[in-house]
């Protein structure tokens, strides 16, 4: 028995409650959580759809976007029809034909300092695959402030990586910040725009990224936190390299100090 779900949830949910990592208890803790995505694009996508399928009870979706044939290559939440409607508005319709437990708050705006650390504090864990490192360090700084933990997905041509920061849970571990102290010059920045991705590339970027989230709600497995994760579509290769912290950060370094 699965104490607090409807029958149609306990069916829904039975490959989940089947884990002893995660069971009845587990299934219970991604319907109560909220989970907050940054970039509704080629991550975002099928980051949104494993979430929804998981149960995540809310999903924020951030993006001030609208769907454009070139993104259907990839961004795999979206169809020919959606062309030229809000990303957010047309995630919260495919989310809501694949599962009527999720509730979807749609945030139609691009995050910056004024309003970043309001719409971070209304979640447990915020998860992000923006295409630029100003956005990137807006979550940083909001996410430290609210002690939430930030878990970042990036893309590239046939690459990805993914880290998971959380400078506050324990000595030594880096925040965003720290792992990239300011944008590379703009002709050295990789943009799928300009140079392309191989389309399930940020599929595979997208699941990782969904089960860091999973991982970080259900408390289990081996976190992230201090590693990045460098995927190689064309190898097929993974590798995971540390990630120290810089005690003079400008985003966390205070958190050390203090």
């Amino acid at each position: 028995m699965m104490p607090g779900m409807t029958p149609e949830q306990r069916e829904r949910y039975l490959r989940h409650v089947l884990l002893k990592e995660v069971g009845g208890q587990g299934q219970q803790k991604l319907l109560a959580a909220r989970a907050l995505v940054v970039g509704a694009g080629g991550i975002g996508a099928p980051l949104i759809q494993y979430l929804a399928a998981a149960g995540v009870g809310t999903v924020g979706i951030a993006d001030d976007d609208a769907v454009a044939l070139s993104n259907l290559q990839r961004q795999v939440i979206y169809g020919t029809g959606d062309i030229g409607a809000a990303k957010t508005a047309r995630a919260r319709a495919a989310v809501a034909r694949l599962n009527p437990d999720v509730t979807v708050v749609e945030h139609p705006v691009r995050l910056d300092d004024a309003n970043a650390r309001a719409v971070v504090a209304g979640y447990d864990v915020i998860v992000e695959g923006v295409d630029n490192f100003e956005g990137r360090y807006v979550l940083n700084r909001a996410c430290i402030a609210a002690r939430k933990p930030l878990v970042s997905a990036a893309v590239g041509r046939f690459e990805g990586q993914l880290a998971l920061f959380k400078p506050w849970a324990e000595p030594g571990l880096p925040c965003y910040r720290c792992f990239a102290p300011e944008a590379p010059p703009r002709d050295e920045q990789i943009n799928c725009a300009e140079e392309g991705v191989l389309g399930p590339v940020a599929g595979v970027m997208g699941a990782l990224a969904a089960m860091e989230v999973l991982k970080e709600i259900l408390g289990i497995g081996e976190t992230l936190a201090g590693r990045l994760l460098i995927y190689r579509g064309l190898e097929t290769a993974t590798r995971t390299v540390k990630l120290p912290a810089d005690p003079e950060c400008p985003d966390c370094g205070g958190i050390r100090r203090g």
